[in-house]
């Protein structure tokens, strides 16, 4: 598809809607690393600046995926689900990007969007990588946030936005949505790499061997569902602010400390986590392992313009899937 991205004629009106029409703009700048939505960082003539978030087709480089049912974690995209998300986390106390402007309905720029405080440019990742000493605090207090978000009860599983209107009614438990959801991974992935194509049993059964291993429980907190150190910014202060939670869900908190083990490495044990369940964690350690074969394997088939790096990660899964079997 042909991609269009704003330019800063179509933000003016915007602009002099949100900060009045003695303010204007002097700088666009289109952020890397979404692939939902379209990350903006608006400057101004004052030396201030906002982030604009837009849900627009052009912005959004992932091709339909395959689901399960009562998979909550699928597609989690779109402004209904920033702002069920943002008032959730701001109710749990956990610090949030302050929400300046949300339309939902496409009145400026045609599409959903969303304008917020600019938290700044420093991610938690980078941070780490620079400078540990200087992480350790927002390592601390990253860690005291996710444990009030996990010790946020929620009466069922589901999308926050699903369970703030009364609209779940789960049949089917946490854990065997996550083995039906490895599963459709591990298809998707053996169809396109014959590795798996070939391993694709061993892999299922082993997937199979890990739920059967889960005690029933019907406990569920908030989880962000993809929280690495690139999903947090570092304010001056050296506060840490979430950004991207549109798939904030209540659910099993091992799927959040499967990924937090993942993407936090060695800093991990500085997030100070709650008591887990082995055996649930390591389901959904592998289930993940999974899904990151699948969805980098299909946008890397599209225009997505960081297509190597998905591969490459898709091969690191790879590895990392076939060595236990």
């Amino acid at each position: 598809m042909t991609r269009a991205f704003l330019t800063p004629d179509d933000v003016h009106d915007l602009v002099a809607g949100q900060f009045g029409a003695d303010r204007r703009l002097t700088a666009l700048d289109r952020l890397t690393g979404g692939s939902k939505k379209g990350v903006y960082r608006l400057r101004l003539d004052d030396a201030t600046s906002v982030i604009l978030y837009l849900w627009a087709t052009a912005e959004n480089y992932w091709p339909p995926s395959p689901a399960v049912e009562d998979d909550p974690f699928t597609d989690a995209s779109g402004a209904d689900l920033f702002a069920a998300g943002h008032a959730a986390l701001t109710a749990a106390g956990v610090r949030v990007p302050r929400l300046l402007t949300l339309d939902r309905d496409g009145r400026h720029l045609g599409a959903a969007l969303a304008l917020v405080e600019d938290a700044g440019a420093t991610t938690l990742e980078a941070l780490m990588e620079r400078d540990p000493a200087a992480a350790a605090l927002p390592l601390a207090t990253l860690g005291d946030a996710l444990r009030r978000m996990h010790t946020t009860s929620g009466p069922d599983h589901g999308r926050v936005a699903d369970v703030a209107r009364g609209v779940v009614a789960r049949t089917r438990r946490a854990e065997d949505v996550v083995m039906d959801r490895a599963l459709v991974h591990l298809d998707a992935g053996a169809a396109r790499d014959p590795r798996l194509g070939r391993a694709r049993d061993r892999i299922a059964a082993h997937v199979r061997h890990l739920r059967d291993a889960v005690a029933p429980r019907e406990r569920y907190g908030l989880v962000h569902g993809e929280l690495g150190p690139d999903h947090v910014l570092v304010t001056p202060s050296g506060e840490p602010v979430l950004i991207d939670f549109e798939g904030l869900t209540y659910f099993d908190v091992e799927w959040e400390h499967a990924w937090l083990r993942m993407r936090f490495e060695d800093a991990y044990p500085a997030l100070r986590p709650v008591d887990l369940d082995p055996c649930r964690l390591e389901l959904y350690r592998y289930a993940q392992v999974l899904s990151l074969i699948e969805g980098p394997l299909r946008i890397a088939d599209t225009d997505f313009p960081g297509r190597r790096w998905m591969l490459d990660l898709a091969e690191w899964n790879i590895a990392k899937a076939l060595a236990v079997i």
